[in-house]
């Protein structure tokens, strides 16, 4: 039998880390005194110590450490959990890939006037079929999810009233007051004569006597770089945003983003009083 700094050490874990096994009840003494509370561990838990120290190692947590200890096939159960881990794994490989692409690129444009493609000029008013759905607590993440759900409801709203799916597509988002929620709206431009139906909405955008513009062109992954430099430059010229952004999704075959997507990113505008 071992004691709890002795078993300790042959996880190379603290004798805290052990106590808080036992509460959960991940791995139990295979003694406890009545009288002290002293624990001890016997050497055919070794094993089961050694197990944990190294799925913790590899950054699997512990509830699905306990259920392959507690498997009637923990060999099973474990190539289950390094499965799920490697798949963890390469997913946030992927991520920080892509992350660090983007910093690459930041990195590349620093110094660079890359807001020289903005435009301002004046918008008409247009007329689309829209639905529109709160990303809850706004951020990209909760919006991409919502923009995912809506469009194949809007397409099939859209075809089951036989209306055409006329591009430019326009997507415009509404922030809640009070909230961080933000309400999602997604259209395709309307006929001339436009046709009500079950499903979505006949919207009219309204015009817009000076219309901020920056084109995006790519995939979404970094569409909140391009709308970084559009606002800092709407400011540094001295305007102020009068209404919800838009993105006119110019070139866009298919429903996936890809390198030959084009997407105009619009901001309703007016001159900034003088304070």
């Amino acid at each position: 039998m071992y004691t709890i700094g002795e078993f300790a050490a042959f996880g190379r874990i603290s004798p805290r880390m052990l106590r808080h096994y036992d509460a959960i009840g991940l791995l139990t003494p295979a003694h406890t005194d009545d009288q002290t509370g002293r624990r001890q561990y016997a050497a055919r838990q070794l094993p089961d110590l050694y197990r944990i120290a190294t799925l913790r190692d590899l950054g699997i947590g512990l509830p699905a450490i306990g259920h392959v200890l507690a498997s009637d096939d923990p060999e099973r159960s474990l190539r289950a959990v390094l499965r799920e881990r490697r798949a963890e794994l390469v997913a946030s490989l992927d991520a920080d890939a892509a992350r660090l692409q983007r910093l690459d690129r930041q990195l590349s444009e620093t110094g660079r006037k890359s807001t020289d493609a903005v435009e301002y000029s004046a918008s008409e008013a247009v007329t689309v079929y829209a639905t529109e759905a709160m990303a809850v607590g706004g951020g990209s993440e909760a919006i991409g999810e919502v923009i995912g759900d809506l469009i194949p409801r809007l397409d099939d709203a859209l075809e089951a009233a036989g209306r055409p799916l006329i591009e430019p597509g326009i997507f415009w988002y509404v922030p809640r007051e009070e909230s961080d929620d933000i309400d999602v709206h997604i259209s395709y431009t309307a006929e001339p004569v436009p046709v009500p139906g079950n499903g979505y909405e006949v919207v009219r955008l309204p015009a817009a006597p000076m219309m901020a513009r920056l084109r995006h062109r790519g995939d979404m992954t970094s569409i909140h770089e391009s709308w970084g430099a559009l606002m800092t430059r709407i400011v540094a010229d001295g305007y102020s945003m009068i209404g919800p952004c838009r993105e006119v999704y110019l070139e866009a075959p298919g429903h996936v983003p890809g390198d030959g997507w084009v997407t105009e990113l619009q901001v309703p505008i007016e001159l900034t009083p003088a304070s």
